[in-house]
């Protein structure tokens, strides 16, 4: 008889034991949802990704990507992996900072640049210019958040935004049209070159 049949003694009828319930992590369900709207932002662009496509694709409900993540911009902000990182590496020495955004930025983009959501907010510029721009207002408000800590003085708010503007110019030409210096640069010497410009815009 199969273990799943129920089992007939002394004339009761008796079901076997249930095995423990399994219940997942919430923090899996969420690294789910992460990973596949990297894909999908990225696949798709901004625009025409949607929160139904990332639920069935982490394998989780429509309504659960949205009890995590509430709506698909916070998701988008909260998929960029250079933004999941940025309190990481503020902390430390701030006389390195600029290293370290450096490294951490061109490692990043050179290890899965087709997968990194900051390429889906350069592609949504050009076919929705309102969304992209809500989408970087989001992406400037969490990073001046994380650099306002070693960042100071009055024009703190211009330099985190100026730095915002060279990573994505970076990303722009090295890893979406992929032409000139920059983008054909060793990624060792990007990152030197990178960390000095850096450097003067956050502490000169």
């Amino acid at each position: 008889m199969d273990d799943g049949c129920m089992i007939s003694h002394m004339g009761r009828t008796t079901r076997p034991a249930a095995g423990p319930r399994r219940v997942r992590d919430p923090t899996v369900h969420q690294a789910e949802i992460l990973a596949a709207a990297r894909d999908c932002f990225s696949e798709f662009g901004y625009a025409r990704a949607t929160i139904r496509e990332i639920a069935r694709r982490a394998g989780v409900t429509h309504g659960l990507v949205i009890r995590h993540f509430s709506t698909k911009e916070d998701l988008f902000v909260a998929s960029m992996p250079g933004l999941r990182d940025l309190d990481d590496i503020v902390i430390g020495d701030p006389t390195t900072l600029p290293e370290r955004v450096a490294a951490a930025f061109v490692e990043r983009m050179d290890a899965a640049a087709a997968a990194d959501p900051i390429v889906a907010l350069i592609r949504s510029a050009a076919t929705n210019e309102k969304v992209a721009v809500a989408l970087y207002q989001s992406m400037q408000h969490r990073s001046s958040v994380a650099f306002r800590r070693v960042v100071k003085g009055r024009d703190a708010d211009n330099r985190i935004d100026m730095l915002n503007a060279i990573l994505i110019g970076v990303t722009f030409n090295r890893y979406v049209v992929r032409v000139g210096p920059v983008a054909s640069m060793p990624p060792k010497r990007l990152v030197a070159q990178l960390a000095r410009e850096l450097r003067h815009i956050l502490f000169d």
